[in-house]
Formats: structure tokens, sequence, C-alpha cells
């Protein structure tokens, strides 16, 4: 993953693991040590972002039936301890 932080600055980390929900190991992340997939249906995900053994992100990303529409939504704590929510919508191009 490519990105920028909440100061503007990049960011890049990377995972590799199975959609089975276990915690495998990111690199790169000042946020999370570990990141877990586990594929509930055909259509849905969940997400959880532990820091240590701290939960810090979880969610659900879900495909609609007809394939072009994807939702992400997540809920969590950020390093200063702030509770947020995001939902991000995604349109198949």
């Amino acid at each position: 993953m490519d990105g920028t932080d909440s100061d503007g600055k990049p960011v890049h980390n990377e995972w590799t693991g199975k959609y089975d929900g276990k915690d495998y190991p990111v690199t790169g992340s000042s946020t999370e040590d570990t990141r877990s997939y586990k594929k509930v249906d055909a259509h849905t995900l969940v997400i959880t972002n532990k820091k240590g053994d701290k939960v810090t992100i979880s969610g659900r990303a879900v495909v609609s039936a007809d394939g072009k529409t994807r939702t992400v939504t997540i809920t969590g704590t950020d390093p200063k301890g702030k509770k947020f929510t995001s939902t991000a919508v995604y349109d198949k191009q």
C-alpha cells in the first residue's frame, strides 16, 4: 500500500497473507504490526489490524452482487487514542 499520512508525508507498507482470519505481519507501518482478512461469504471480508495484541482497526469490505461496487467500512483508534469510523465506496471502472 502506498499513500500519504496525516502530515502529508508518503507512506508505504506491505502485507502478504491468506483470507483465513489469521494474523500476518505488516512491514513498513508504524500503526499496525499484523493484519488479517477473513472471508465471510462470496461478497464479504472481515478486516482486523493490530498493533501488538491490541486491535486498532476492524471492519468489512463488501462487494455488491453485480460486482460493480465495493464498500469498505472501518472503525478504529488512531495512534493518539481518538476513535474514528470511515466508509469508502469504490465503483468499478
